[in-house]
């Protein structure tokens, strides 16, 4: 794989570093807002970005940032939804607010493309700082906001699901996701970097590239 020029490498830096770390912001600070402790007891409610990142969903939104689409995570925010005001529906909307987080960015980064286009200032080509910053900022985002809301795994979909289910099926979703649940997640993720089909990326691909149209104006592809 040919490394991209070092304007693109940094743009990519960038949009990452606000894109997983305010993520796992949004989550921290919206369940303390709620009451729970839980987050502020391990350091997470703190816009010190570094402290949200986990290493292997770091590299996996790097390398596939590289090749398409970006799909990655950060460090999970823990949290105890029985410390919050309304266990249920403030978990909820803490879970929720980590993808929205995404879609918010992507918006402003998409807001900056369009006034840009309006004021008649040139975007650049690809390979270009500030085309890549923007065009990977509205990108990026959107790919960990959808990533994210799959229901499977440790991602923030199977807690929002969860969420609607009665017990004790709650319970055994919530179970099975975070033991077999994450190894089918994991083997999801390295079947698709082997074989360069990615299931997951191709559940995530059109809802990207149908908001990347609607929030630009412009095709992503």
């Amino acid at each position: 794989m040919q490394l991209p020029p070092p304007e693109t490498i940094l743009a990519l830096a960038v949009v990452i570093f606000l894109a997983i770390g305010l993520h796992e912001y949004a989550h921290a600070k919206l369940a303390d807002m709620a009451g729970d402790p839980t987050p502020g007891f391990y350091g997470r409610v703190t816009l010190n970005l570094t402290k949200h990142f986990e290493l292997l969903g770091t590299i996996m939104i790097v390398v596939t940032s590289l090749v398409g689409i970006g799909i990655g995570w950060g460090k999970p925010v823990p949290m105890d939804p029985r410390k919050m005001k309304n266990p249920k529906w403030d978990h909820f909307v803490a879970v929720l607010g980590g993808p929205v987080s995404n879609l918010i960015q992507a918006a402003v980064f998409a807001i900056v493309v369009r006034g840009l286009a309006i004021a008649g200032v040139p975007l650049g080509e690809r390979g270009e700082f500030l085309h890549d910053l923007l065009f990977l900022g509205v990108s990026i985002n959107l790919a960990l906001c959808f990533f994210n809301l799959l229901p499977i795994g440790p991602l923030d979909g199977m807690w929002l699901l969860g969420t609607f289910l009665k017990e004790p099926a709650r319970l055994n979703w919530t179970r099975w996701n975070l033991t077999v649940g994450s190894f089918v997640f994991l083997g999801l993720v390295l079947l698709g970097q082997i074989t360069g089909v990615g299931l997951l990326g191709l559940l995530v691909e059109p809802p990207v590239l149908f908001t990347f149209e609607l929030l630009t104006g412009q095709r992503l592809r």
